[in-house]
């Protein structure tokens, strides 16, 4: 008997498994990471310590970048367990493994008759590089992807004749505004207005006024939280939050930045190993001659419209594309159904290579990354996923089932990857202890100034009760005579002479140094300060 059969839910025990581990060693292995993950956990440690939940609030000033409800997820569980560094970083992962849980039950909804495809989706899914690092990050993303899910969930049920689902499409539209803006739109209505392709034979008129009105329910939950906030942050905040962030960033993503190509050559690595495995291609082609059901025809309405749109956006990030992930593991997972392969030759062969590249560097025979590493990792790690791709390519020709094979070898290399990278990673971007180094000069009573822009990246790290004055230029050399008891934080250009510095706390920082130093050794060092 075959247990990669059946209902699907032994693989999706397995990738919940997967999950639990990728995220046991995110914690292990990476600190937060300035300048993003950082700065959202400041964010909630401003609202918690000023006891305000409807503003956030960045070093003092009301912050209109990011909606709230991240946020009060954070603070939920600071509720519950007391302010932790641990608990944001468990907030994802939650929405993740919901997400997964999501994917499996939408394959089910999409193939009823195909009741293993789920567990295979979810697998897929948790497997893929870009989805393994955003799932064990603090970012907003994937928490998205699981309000995208949860709207596919009400789209499928209201074109099955369900009033609910409609009321479940303007819930996910609502609670992905509160989430990360109206991005979740772009997400979501290319799949409704696409309906009468992936569902003929539906009323127009009835779908179009049903999805009109989910709109208007999730732009009624969104208000409930943007009307209050607005009148208590202030005009500016007011603004920012109803019109001034979305024109700005709409100008931005269509600045030209990136070119319309620049996603594509990332693919490969985005969803690794899937994307570069050739058996998928196959089935792929193959499923395509045999006709696209219903299924596949909803997946290819929800993932290729936007993603041409992202491409034409030229403000482009690879995170933006998550939410379009779950999409492809269910295509996927479809797909293979027909035509399984189970030898998967170049994803092992593409592992091992980095294995050995690992080992290399371990051993100091890459020059550049000996410039850049601030330590040369282990050598066991790449031994191991060498070893590891070996295997793989070796069940792979016995006929081991190639989705758990792919999964299994996907999330091996991010594990041993985190576990090579984590000499290098924690002396440049571990800045706790510098944090605290603040936090104990604020607690003297002494003012601090950080001498470049100032992303909040110490404030919750180092608890800080106060903010950090921003200050730069002439403004910056004004303070510092006028306050020669104050401290500041300077960025350095490079280490060399870090250790002739007399400084309360001294670091190597992302590709410099950062040093708090008192008013007098920062005037000196101002010539070789360099913004951050």
């Amino acid at each position: 008997m075959n247990p990669y059969r059946n209902d699907g839910r032994g693989l999706l025990l397995l990738s919940l498994l997967l999950l639990a581990a990728l995220t046991a060693v995110a914690l292990l292995t990476r600190p937060l990471i300035p300048i993003d993950e950082t700065r959202y956990v400041s964010a909630a440690w401003e609202m918690w310590l000023r006891g305000d939940f409807l503003v956030p609030f960045k070093n003092g000033e009301p912050y209109s970048h990011k909606p709230p409800f991240m946020f009060w997820m954070f603070h939920a569980g600071w509720a519950l367990f007391g302010v932790t560094d641990w608990w944001p970083r468990l907030v994802l992962p939650l929405f993740s493994a919901g997400a997964l849980l999501l994917a499996y039950l939408l394959a089910r909804r999409l193939w009823p008759q195909r009741a293993g495809l789920g567990g295979q989706a979810a697998l897929i899914l948790v497997s893929a590089l870009l989805w393994i690092v955003f799932s064990t990050s603090v970012m907003f993303d994937v928490m998205l992807a699981f309000w995208v899910l949860l709207g596919m969930h009400g789209i499928l049920a209201a074109a099955d004749g369900k009033r609910r689902g409609f009321v479940m499409l303007g819930i996910a539209i609502g609670m992905g505004v509160l989430t990360k803006g109206p991005v979740i739109l772009l997400n979501l209505l290319p799949v409704a207005v696409l309906a009468p392709w992936w569902n003929p034979g539906m009323r127009w008129r009835r779908w179009f006024g049903g999805v009109v009105l989910a709109v208007l329910l999730g732009a009624a939950i969104a208000l409930a939280w943007a009307i209050p906030a607005g009148m208590a942050g202030g005009e500016a905040y007011r603004n920012a939050i109803f019109w001034g962030q979305t024109a700005n960033r709409m100008v931005e993503s269509f600045a030209h930045r990136r070119p319309f190509w620049w996603y594509l050559p990332l693919l490969p690595l985005l969803l690794f190993p899937w994307f570069v495995w050739p058996g998928f291609w196959q089935a792929l082609a193959h499923h395509r001659r045999a006709g696209l059901d219903r299924g596949t025809r909803f997946c290819l309405a929800w993932m290729l419209p936007v993603f041409i749109a992202f491409c034409f956006i030229s403000g482009k990030q690879p995170h933006y594309l998550v939410p379009l992930f779950p999409a492809f593991a269910l295509l996927a997972a479809r797909v293979l159904a027909d035509r399984p392969a189970f030898r998967v030759g170049v994803p092992a062969l593409l592992t091992m290579g980095l294995g050995v590249a690992l080992m290399l560097a371990a051993s100091g025979k890459i020059a550049a990354f000996n410039a850049e590493a601030a330590a040369l990792p282990a050598l066991w790690p790449g031994a191991l996923l060498a070893l590891l791709a070996l295997v793989a390519w070796v069940a792979g020709r016995r006929g081991f089932p190639p989705v758990p094979n792919l999964a299994l070898l996907g999330a091996a290399t991010l594990v041993l990857v985190q576990l090579a990278a984590k000499p290098s990673i924690d002396p440049l971007y571990d800045i706790k202890a510098l944090a605290l180094a603040i936090g104990e000069v604020q607690a003297q009573g002494l003012p601090v100034a950080n001498a470049a822009r100032y992303h909040a990246q110490y404030q919750f790290l180092g608890r800080l009760q106060a903010p950090l004055l921003e200050l730069h230029g002439a403004e910056l050399k004004r303070w510092l005579a006028e306050h020669p008891e104050g401290y500041a934080v300077i960025y350095l250009r490079d280490r060399q002479k870090l250790d002739a510095i007399p400084a309360r706390h001294k670091q190597a920082y992302r590709g410099g140094a950062a040093v708090l130093v008192d008013a007098r050794t920062a005037t000196r060092l101002l010539p070789a300060h360099i913004e951050n």
